[in-house]
């Protein structure tokens, strides 16, 4: 049984050691359709509906696809535009509208109306439009490609934080069940203290204190056990959100054997990994790439640009249908004299955003340093713990049965035997604790690492 999470602690379901979770969107769902019946799940099954359903995911997978039509709007520059507007035009114009109003005397024989029309014409043309060069569009583009490059690796750091978000409320509802398994057999342990308390307080060989102190044990246990059960229910619904199931589903955990032991892996060779290997460090690196092109072309912005228009086609008159070939060609040269300082400003602003992007990412790599060691530290601290707590177990349960062993012979009271109680609780407790911190820290590990969804198969596998 050495290892197993269903030896618990008393029934008030504390919260267990550990980082929190990333919450926000990723404690977050959209939910999927319901189950018939009780759904089973694994770590692996709950991490899988998680990388489907949850919000912080689906966020991000559309901020990929913004990105993606940013970059697009950038493009749009850079590339040729081609268009046809072919149209046809029926006009009769009123000359008086424009202040020609023509009266000539009777005796001259003619005059001009003052309506002209109607009269018909066609023009179809092909035109296009590009820019020939312009090194400032042409860095932004770069710059947009760069920041699509970092949505897309805040879309995989996202996943990693999914997988940390499930595991920690897979393992929190693991640990309050193992709570609710050790007050169940702390109430049958009060329960039986009882009875016999009772039975020598009736038989006159132990004094009443004895038999009220056995009863006030047994009410505080069926009180935790109480307070134990409704904490499954409350962690269950926070799992069922973070992986988006439907409201109301009943689910049933499996993994609840989950000590594996930890192969081990030297802290810098950790390192090597996280920094190769962390979606949000390479996201971070794109995004000082990003804003150096941006405040290049700031400066470029200073350079003159050329464009190229034209459009070919024919037009000609209606009824007679009779045409001619046009077309207009146009090279414009732009070159910038005075803006009103708007390119020093684009310039300070970019400046400011590269120096931002770069604090960040320095930050990042300190961030992950420490990430990585403290994983490490709580990994062995846990695992150490789970030893002596499993020993300390043993250790209660042992002073436990002298305790009543004792009582029914009538060298102690019931004190002694509450307080041993007491002791095989507190100790189940502490093996719940550690090996939750333990579980967790091997998940942290796993995201510290930069491998989110295999790190745990891996953690959670070695050894079997």
């Amino acid at each position: 049984m050495a290892g197993m999470i269903a030896f618990g602690a008393t029934g008030a379901a504390a919260q267990d050691q550990g980082a929190p979770p990333p919450g926000g969107n990723f404690s977050g769902s959209v939910a999927g359709q319901p189950v018939s019946g009780l759904l089973s799940l694994s770590l692996q099954d709950a991490i899988a509906r998680g990388l489907k359903q949850n919000l912080g995911l689906l966020l991000s997978n559309s901020d990929v696809k913004s990105a993606g039509g940013q970059r697009w709007q950038a493009l749009a520059a850079i590339l040729p535009h081609f268009n046809a507007a072919p149209y046809l035009d029926t006009s009769q114009v009123s000359l008086t509208e424009f202040g020609f109003n023509f009266k000539f005397p009777p005796s001259l024989g003619f005059s001009i109306p003052s309506v002209v029309g109607p009269f018909s014409y066609y023009d179809t043309r092909v035109s296009l439009s590009d820019s020939a060069l312009d090194l400032s569009a042409l860095d932004k583009t770069h710059a947009a490609t760069e920041r699509l490059a970092s949505s897309r690796h805040t879309l995989q750091d996202a996943r990693d934080l999914v997988v940390l978000s499930v595991g920690y409320a897979y393992l929190q509802t693991i640990a309050a069940e193992a709570r609710v398994d050790t007050a169940q057999a702390q109430v049958q342990t009060a329960q039986a203290l009882y009875d016999q308390a009772n039975d020598q307080v009736n038989a006159g060989t132990s004094p009443q204190i004895d038999g009220l102190r056995a009863q006030v044990e047994l009410k505080t246990r069926q009180q935790q056990l109480i307070s134990a059960k409704n904490q499954v229910e409350i962690e269950k619904l926070t799992l069922a959100r973070t992986i988006g199931l439907a409201p109301g589903q009943q689910i049933e955990l499996t993994d609840k054997q989950l000590y594996t032991p930890f192969a081990g892996i030297t802290v810098d060779e950790a390192l090597r990994q996280a920094y190769a290997n962390r979606s949000d460090f390479q996201a971070a690196q794109s995004d000082v790439r990003a804003a150096e092109l941006s405040l290049r072309a700031a400066h470029v912005e200073r350079i003159p640009t050329l464009s190229v228009n034209g459009d070919i086609g024919a037009a000609g008159s209606l009824p007679s249908g009779s045409a001619a070939n046009v077309y207009d060609i146009k090279a414009t040269l732009n070159i910038p004299i005075w803006n009103g300082n708007v390119i020093h400003g684009d310039i300070e602003v970019a400046d400011a955003q590269l120096q931002q992007s770069r604090d960040k990412l320095e930050n990042l790599r300190g961030e992950i340093d420490s990430d990585v060691r403290t994983a490490l530290l709580d990994i062995q601290s846990a695992q150490d713990q789970v030893a002596v707590a499993q020993s300390n177990i043993d250790l209660a349960e042992q002073t436990l049965t002298q305790s009543r062993d004792r009582f029914s012979a009538g060298v102690t009271d019931t004190v002694e035997v509450v307080q041993a109680e007491e002791a095989v609780a507190s100790a189940h407790e502490n093996y719940i604790s550690a090996l939750y911190s333990y579980n967790y820290s091997k998940i942290s590990l796993a995201r510290a690492l930069g491998a989110g969804e295999q790190g745990v198969k891996q953690y959670f596998n070695e050894g079997r």
